[in-house]
């Protein structure tokens, strides 16, 4: 089941502002009339906080290590770091909604396979036809798995992937059956069965692998 990342951010802030609405007035002879909340909803909402946006955003990114800092407290009370992280999740959320968090990773990693299908071209040139179709093939099941986890789809192979996502109307008919004609060519060659496949056949799946990219990750 495709997971609702924003509905899930919904939910976390409706439950910080319900942790913030119970907060109450520190009492003692050291308190300073500060306000504070219950230690134990704010502990196990910090989890699920962390956890979404290691999700969503992603381990090295930003919105987490900002969370991190924060979370850590220093001097200020569990009134003031609900306060704070709840400002985090808020940011992340309107990343979120507003594509540019997709949009960013996006780049990266159209870069990266970029580099990737240079690698595959040149093999393919120099007359390695297998490794050039198995990198061909690595890049677009990292694709699609990257696709699925981004609406909380169970990542497989190449094929149950494809059908996932067409499920889940992200890619059409035409795509999957193109993308099942691509994974038959790249499991052939990860198990060296060169006789199933042509060198022009490998030369089209680096293509086809290239306008995928360009269409998904533009």
């Amino acid at each position: 089941m495709a997971v609702n990342f924003g509905r899930r951010f919904d939910e976390l802030l409706q439950q910080a502002n319900h942790i913030e609405a119970n907060k109450v007035r520190e009492t003692g002879p050291y308190a300073m009339g500060e306000y504070s909340v219950d230690w134990n909803m704010l502990l196990g909402w910090r989890a699920k906080a962390r956890q979404l946006l290691t999700t969503v955003c992603g381990s090295d990114s930003p919105h987490l290590v900002l969370f991190s800092e924060n979370e850590k407290g220093g001097f200020t009370t569990s009134y003031g770091l609900i306060t704070r992280l709840k400002s985090i999740v808020v940011a992340a959320k309107e990343d979120y909604e507003g594509g540019y968090l997709n949009r960013l990773r996006n780049l990266i990693q159209a870069d990266v396979f970029d580099n990737e299908l240079e690698q595959a071209e040149e093999l393919f040139g120099a007359g390695y036809h297998t490794a050039a179709a198995v990198i061909a093939g690595v890049v677009l099941e990292t694709t699609l798995r990257q696709m699925c986890e981004d609406i909380g789809i169970q990542a497989g192979n190449l094929n149950k992937m494809s059908a996932d996502l067409t499920k889940a109307e992200v890619l059409n008919k035409l795509q999957q059956k193109q993308i099942t004609s691509l994974a038959n060519i790249r499991n052939s060659a990860a198990h060296g069965k060169t006789e199933e496949f042509r060198a022009d056949d490998v030369e089209t799946m680096i293509r086809d692998v290239r306008r995928f990219l360009g269409d998904q990750l533009s």
